[in-house]
């Protein structure tokens, strides 16, 4: 009999600390509303400073994992995405399976910065159908640390958070993953980058604390990539679905920009109104903006039988994915 995965529990996790544009505008001397005009963000959060990484992931896994009340002995994978681990060495998944007490479960990071959520949620599904096991997929990022507060282009955009998925056995052939589009573009490999720190530009104690810090280069350039990214490989995902755009009920894009959203949704033919939109409030958190969305959509208007959920996602490398998801 053929085991596919369903989607069994939701969680997320936002740090308390609410920064409006007005702090940032004021900083880099903008006038007000330049930031919501430009981006669709009004407000971000941003950790407190004594919170870590597997700090933020452990509340959206708990969360997760008590949405969908399994048998926590029972998860056989812990997948973590992020680009801002609690250390360089060791990953920081097994601390995380620890603190959300998982004794068996396998548990690795993946660092695919804002597709990293989509590209684990393969992984999961593919590990779900030949284990029979569940996974809990989470994605989280504290962003905050890593931004230069003088640059423009990355200081009024990113923001911390964590979201998480639960993904079970099923045994229904319309569950799981119905297509799915993984694909880069190492040309614009360093179009957003943290420069050093890296084997290529090794620390020394002498090193500018900038070169530290994210940096993007040309922030067109990485929005017309993310949107032929996003919109190709949606198409194709689709494809291999054997379904139409007209069969997708609701779209959880990464929510980078809104100004992309609203550009793929034009490509792609989507009726804006089923795209599910968080960044006014809670920003642009990397890889897990696409669980915080599924998790605070899921609690203003759960997850039907039948929904075929188009999830998409563009970031740094540049990387891309996009996954077609049904929940017969």
């Amino acid at each position: 009999m053929t085991v596919s995965s369903r989607m069994a529990g939701f969680g997320h996790y936002v740090p308390e600390r609410r920064v409006e544009n007005a702090e940032i505008e004021g900083r880099l001397g903008l006038e007000p509303g330049w930031i919501e005009k430009r981006t669709g963000i009004r407000a971000r959060r941003w950790a407190a400073q004594d919170q870590t990484l597997t700090d933020l992931a452990s509340k959206a896994g708990a969360m997760a994992l008590d949405n969908a009340g399994v048998d926590r002995r029972s998860v056989g994978l812990t997948l973590l995405a992020t680009s801002t681990p609690d250390h360089l060495l060791p990953p920081s998944a097994p601390l995380l399976a620890l603190k959300l007490g998982l004794p068996a479960s396998g548990a690795i990071d993946l660092a695919g910065a804002c597709s990293g959520f989509v590209y684990a949620l393969v992984l999961a599904d593919g590990f779900v159908r030949t284990h029979g096991k569940p996974v809990l997929v989470v994605a989280a990022n504290i962003l905050s640390r890593r931004i230069n507060i003088e640059e423009r282009a990355s200081s009024v955009v990113f923001s911390d958070a964590a979201g998480a998925v639960l993904l079970v056995p099923s045994l229904k052939p319309q569950d799981g993953i119905l297509g799915a589009e993984l694909v880069s573009n190492g040309k614009f490999y360093d179009e957003i980058s943290i420069p050093a720190g890296g084997s290529a530009h090794p620390f020394h104690p002498n090193m500018d604390t900038r070169e530290l810090q994210m940096t993007m280069r040309d922030g067109k350039t990485v929005f017309t990539e993310a949107v032929r990214m996003m919109t190709q490989a949606a198409d194709k995902a689709i494809q291999c679905a054997g379904l139409a755009i007209s069969d997708v009920h609701r779209f959880v894009p990464h929510q980078a920009n809104m100004r992309i959203v609203d550009a793929v949704c034009d490509q792609l033919g989507l009726p804006p109104a089923i795209a599910v939109r968080t960044i006014e409030e809670f920003g642009n958190s990397s890889a897990a903006t696409i669980p915080l969305s599924l998790s605070l959509a899921n609690l203003e208007r759960p997850f039907m039988p039948g929904e075929r959920l188009l999830l998409a996602a563009a970031g740094a490398g540049m990387t891309g994915g996009v996954v077609v998801f049904g929940n017969a």
